[in-house]
């Protein structure tokens, strides 16, 4: 569940090159609103959808692996050609390539809301994540080069706010859309919002580029990511349904390590890179990086399976469910101002170390929450704790990025952590959902192993394992056993639930182990 946006989103911005446009007061004005509703469209969608999977999954009758797949495949082509869009933008014109962001993730969100099957929904996502892609760097360049240094702090501050009030409402207009309309409205949202951005692009948005941008762009690259990030994903997600020892999943897994290993062979040898190997020898950079990865893992992980406790095993209103976590984003959009001076005031190391700490505490209270637990006295705490947690951390990382390379570095440096943390969502969802299914297997085989159930109802329960909490109970069964069958199949999320939250726990606490061994005060390269 995105709830947070990528660090470095704001750093990216300040970190371009000073403007190479002349404005006035009001075009500057309207060009921010169209870089803010142009972001807005991403990142609503981020914290939406994962409200929307219970229905989806419902209505399109798609297995826990599918709806992983209608995030995941957003996500790949999103952190793959990040770097990509940015450089896109750069080359041939940032108004051009937002534009085409704009339209692309548009027209994929009108395809996402038709879908008639789950199939044609993941493919849709995946053009949303290549629009994402030129969109979401393209938002913040454009503010660079329309704004001038004096101004760009009070601009990126503006765009700040209003994407984290859009980040924060989200869940919540969501939810209401999804019980009150459908969850295939949740999609149509982004389309009068992408009119009003082309609009806006069309009549005030001057267009910029960077004329020292001629080297070649990195295809290679992109494409080596796209495809080795797929496989890894592909073989964890599918191992749920097919098994480890699938030649598909074998296969798949083997090929994504060797193009993993081209990869770096490549970006090593190309002349302009997306992802420089020389940054990495900074220990900060190093370190911050493998923070990110880590962290955000734990995030991501954790609270994609969030919603589908409080809907499908809870029995929260899909509204009430996109209010549950709002605490988390108020929280982290109240002591921004407050964690961005810690680093002044103490230096990256301590709060890179204490904050993740907190919101590994804050992952594991969410293992006291058992079936019908209620929510002030167990989803709340851990709410506010994580929350609180990664307040501290984020504004320290960002900074810790940005610090520990050179100057003429830096647009390069926020948007590879930029990068790094959507990976981390990636690969987390993939890796904690076979967490998730393998421990709901076995929890359910006990379980029903002590009902006293006819080979039919054991057959048509055994076929829909993969639905986890979503598993459709036989009709022409007695009422206490429909009661023992859906109790087992809620006390076993739970306990699948349970262990993804410890998972993410220890990976905050071991972020935090990385940053005590690796951020040091100063170190740019």
């Amino acid at each position: 569940m995105n709830l947070l946006r990528a660090p470095c989103d704001e750093s990216f911005a300040a970190s371009r090159k000073p403007a190479t446009t002349t404005c006035g007061k009001a075009q500057r004005r309207w060009t921010l609103a169209a870089t803010i509703l142009g972001s807005s469209m991403a990142f609503i969608d981020g914290t939406v959808v994962n409200v929307a999977l219970p229905a989806l999954q419902s209505n399109l009758n798609a297995t826990v692996t599918d709806v992983q797949w209608v995030v995941e495949a957003y996500t790949l082509l999103l952190a793959a050609l990040l770097l990509l869009g940015g450089s896109l933008g750069d080359r041939y014109g940032r108004k051009k390539i937002y534009a085409i962001g704009i339209v692309v993730f548009a027209l994929a969100s009108v395809w996402c809301g038709l879908a008639p099957n789950i199939q044609q929904l993941i493919i849709a996502r995946a053009v949303q994540g290549v629009g994402g892609a030129l969109l979401v760097p393209g938002s913040l360049a454009i503010i660079s080069a329309t704004f001038s240094e004096k101004d760009r702090g009070e601009a990126i501050g503006t765009w700040s706010g209003a994407t984290a009030i859009t980040t924060a409402l989200g869940p919540l207009l969501g939810g209401w859309f999804i019980e009150h309309v459908s969850w295939r409205a949740v999609f149509f949202l982004n389309v009068p919002l992408a009119l009003a951005v082309v609009v806006l692009i069309v009549l005030f948005v001057p267009e910029s580029r960077d004329e020292e941008e001629s080297g070649r762009l990195d295809f290679a690259g992109a494409a080596l990511a796209t495809l080795a990030l797929g496989g890894v994903v592909f073989g964890l997600i599918e191992s749920s349904r097919l098994g480890f020892r699938n030649p598909i999943v074998i296969a798949t897994s083997a090929g994504s390590a060797l193009l993993l290993v081209a990869f770096i062979f490549v970006e090593a040898r190309a002349r302009n890179p997306m992802m420089p190997p020389a940054l990495f020898r900074s220990p900060n950079f190093a370190g911050a990086n493998l923070l990110t990865l880590f962290l955000y893992s734990a995030l991501a992980g954790t609270l994609f399976f969030l919603p589908l406790d409080l809907i499908q095993v809870q029995e929260y209103s899909p509204t009430a469910a996109g209010a549950a976590t709002l605490p988390f984003i108020l929280i982290m959009f109240g002591l921004s101002r407050w964690s961005g001076g810690l680093v002044k005031r103490y230096g990256s190391r301590l709060p890179l170390s204490i904050g993740p700490i907190i919101a590994g505490l804050g992952f594991a209270l969410f293992i006291r929450a058992g079936v019908g637990s209620n929510y002030w006295t167990t989803f709340f705490p851990a709410t506010i704790v994580l929350g609180l947690g990664m307040a501290i951390s984020v504004a320290p990382l960002t900074t810790t990025v940005m610090n520990s390379v050179k100057e003429n570095k830096a647009g390069v440096a926020s948007g590879i952590n930029n990068a790094v943390s959507r990976t981390a969502g990636l690969l987390a969802i993939a890796v904690l959902g076979l967490i998730m299914f393998k421990t709901f297997d076995n929890c359910l085989d006990q379980r029903l192993n002590q009902l006293s159930l006819t080979p039919e109802v054991r057959q048509t329960l055994d076929n829909q394992r993969i639905r986890l909490a979503a598993i459709d109970i036989p009709t022409d069964i007695d009422q206490a056993t429909k009661f023992s069958i859906k109790q087992s199949i809620n006390e076993c999320f739970i306990k699948g639930f349970r262990r993804v939250s410890l998972v993410g726990a220890a990976l905050a606490f071991v972020s935090s182990l990385v940053a005590w061994l690796l951020i040091r005060r100063k170190n740019a390269t």
